[in-house]
C-alpha cells in the first residue's frame, strides 16, 4: 500500500467490488483485482456481479474471496431485476457489513447510487464533474481518455493502490486443459495448424457480417491452416452460417465448447479472427494472435496494448459508442470494414509467402 492512501485510518477487512458487467468487462478488471488483492492481502474480497459471473468470481479466486449477485437495476442495460429482488440483494449487501465497497461499473451515472445503498462504511469510485461523488476524497473523475484497463487501474492508483501489471490472465482448469485436449483429438487439429473464427457477439450491432467472416475464413484456409469455428449455443445458427458461406471445410464447434475448454481450444490456434467481444480479451490474456472487428465499440477502449499481436480493424463513425441492440441506419461501422482490411491483418500474423495467397485473395475478391 502507498504511503498517504485514502482507504481510512484502518486498512478495511471487508472489501465489495461492484462491477455488474459481461465477460470482456470483466477480464479488463482483472489488472485491478490483482492490485488490489496484493495491496490488501488479509482483507476478504466480495466480487458483486451478474449472477453469471459466479463462475467468474471462482476462475479467480487467487483475486477474489466471495462472490454476490447483483439481480439487476434501473436504468442498467444489461439486467433488470423485480422490486422484491433489489430488495433482498441490498439485504445481503448491508448484512454483509463491508468497509469498503469500490465502484467500477462506469461513470457512476447510475451505478454510484447502487453502491451507496450497499451501507459499506466507505465508499470509493468514479464520477463525472457535476455528478455525485459520495465521498470526494475517494472518488476519481472518470478517465475518457484512457483504455479500460488502464482507467481501472487509475482509480487503483488514486487510492494508493500500486499497479501489478496490465496484463490480463485466464486461468484454465486441469479439467479444461483435458477435454480441449480431447476435443482437439476428436477432429484431428494440431497445435499451431489451425485457426479459430468466432462471429458471434451479444448484440447484432456488435457484429461483422457472416459472410465476410466465411470469406476471410477461405483465405485463411488455403494458407494451409484448418479452420475452427467457435460461438455459444445461442450463436449455432450464426455460426452455421459462416460454414454455408464458405468455400472450404471447417469444424464447427459452436455451443459444445465451455469456457474454460473454448480457451483451452485457443492456446493451440495460430491466429483468432473475432468481433469485438469476451473471446478477444481471452486470446489477449493468453496471448494468441487475434484480429478483432471493432463495429460499434471503441477501440481506444477497448482494443489490446500488444498491437503488434493483436490487430484492431474498423473505419471510423460519428456514432460510436453505440448503445442499440440493432443498428438503426445502415450498420455503417461493419459495413465499412471490408474483407481485404481483416485480411491484411490477419496475413500480418500469419506472415505467409505472399505467393501462396495472392491468386487467392483475386479470387475471392473477384
Amino acid at each position: 500500500m502507498s504511503p498517504g492512501h485514502r482507504l481510512g485510518p484502518t486498512l478495511p477487512e471487508r472489501v465489495a467490488v461492484f462491477r455488474a458487467l459481461q465477460l470482456g468487462d470483466m477480464l479488463c478488471a482483472v489488472p485491478a483485482l490483482r492490485a488490489l488483492r496484493a495491496a490488501l492481502p488479509r482483507a476478504r474480497i466480495t466480487l458483486i456481479g451478474l449472477p453469471w459471473a459466479g463462475a467468474f468470481a471462482s476462475r479467480f479466486a487467487r483475486d477474489v474471496d466471495d462472490f454476490l449477485a447483483f439481480p439487476g437495476g434501473s436504468g442498467l442495460p444489461e439486467r433488470s431485476a423485480t422490486a422484491p429482488e433489489t430488495e433482498a440483494f441490498y439485504a445481503r449487501a448491508r448484512a454483509a457489513r463491508f468497509d469498503l465497497a469500490i465502484q467500477l461499473h462506469g461513470d457512476g451515472e447510475r451505478s454510484n447510487a447502487i453502491v451507496e445503498e450497499m451501507g459499506a462504511r466507505r465508499l470509493a469510485g468514479f464520477f463525472r464533474p457535476g455528478g455525485r461523488a459520495p465521498e470526494p476524497e475517494r472518488f476519481l473523475r472518470y478517465p475518457d481518455d484512457l483504455s479500460e484497463v488502464r482507467r481501472l487501474l487509475a482509480l487503483m492508483s488514486f487510492l494508493g493502490i500500486p499497479e501489478r501489471g496490465r496484463e490480463l490472465d485466464f486461468p484454465i482448469l486441469p479439467g479444461e486443459w483435458r477435454d480441449g485436449a480431447a476435443l482437439r483429438a476428436a477432429y484431428g487439429l494440431r497445435p499451431g495448424e489451425y485457426a479459430c473464427v468466432h462471429a458471434g457477439a451479444r448484440a447484432p450491432a456488435r457484429r461483422w457480417a457472416p459472410e465476410r467472416f466465411a470469406a476471410v475464413a477461405d483465405l485463411i484456409a488455403a494458407s494451409g491452416l484448418r479452420i475452427v469455428l467457435t460461438g455459444t449455443e445461442q450463436e449455432r445458427e450464426l455460426t452455421g452460417a459462416v460454414a454455408r458461406a464458405m468455400h472450404t471445410g471447417c469444424v464447427n464447434l459452436a455451443g459444445r465448447t465451455p469456457l474454460g475448454v473454448l480457451a483451452a481450444l485457443l492456446t493451440g490456434a495460430r491466429l483468432l479472427v473475432c468481433n469485438d467481444t469476451g473471446i478477444s480479451h481471452i486470446a489477449e490474456a493468453l496471448r494468441v494472435p487475434s484480429v478483432v472487428v471493432y463495429t460499434g465499440s471503441s477501440p481506444q477502449r477497448w482494443a489490446p496494448a500488444d498491437d503488434a499481436r493483436h490487430r484492431a480493424v474498423y473505419v471510423p463513425v460519428g456514432c460510436r459508442p453505440c448503445e442499440y441492440r440493432e443498428c438503426p441506419i445502415g450498420h455503417p461501422c461493419a459495413n465499412g470494414v471490408g474483407l481485404m482490411d481483416v485480411w491484411r491483418e490477419a496475413q500480418a500474423l500469419l506472415g505467409p509467402d505472399p505467393s501462396t495467397v495472392r491468386t487467392v485473395s483475386r479470387t475471392m475478391t473477384g
